[in-house]
């Protein structure tokens, strides 16, 4: 395939692949970096990663479906991620949780999601909106602090 035939993403992937060639382990600084680029790694980055790094695609895929941090799909607008882990349970983080997943349930531009531990223990139920750290969370502070999101 010639460059001529690729999009600017796909000109751009195959870039950002191409420098790290020389790196030892490339894989993951790759993804890395398509990520901090484009925000997540399509299913055609995928296939120019494999290309490039002479990998299979499976194997491409395998670390991007493995780690939760890599998106396949373009961020929402807003991330909400609330700690599942035991010292913000035993704080009421899972009412929480479940309370901020009802009060944005159908809104395309919210994602919540669950994170085991932010080293905020002492101040749980802990989470990030936008990444911002937040402690002391419950549904009306994260109501007031996602207020002008809509």
């Amino acid at each position: 395939m010639t460059t001529e035939s690729f999009t600017p993403h796909a000109q751009r992937a195959r870039t950002i692949t191409e420098q790290h060639l020389g790196d030892r382990g490339p894989l993951m600084p790759v993804l890395r970096d398509l990520m901090e680029e484009f925000g997540h790694i399509s299913r055609d980055d995928v296939a120019t990663v494999a290309d490039v790094l002479n990998l299979s695609v499976a194997e491409v895929h395998g670390v991007v479906s493995f780690y939760h941090d890599f998106r396949t799909t373009p961020p929402p607008a807003h991330t909400i991620a609330l700690c599942r882990a035991e010292a913000c349970q035993s704080v009421g983080g899972e009412q929480v949780f479940a309370e901020t997943v009802a009060a944005h349930e159908g809104r395309d531009d919210v994602e919540v999601r669950e994170v085991f531990c932010l080293g905020n223990c002492a101040l749980g139920p802990s989470g990030m909106l936008d990444g911002r750290l937040h402690g002391r969370l419950d549904a009306d502070r994260i109501a007031a602090l996602t207020g002008d999101w809509r």
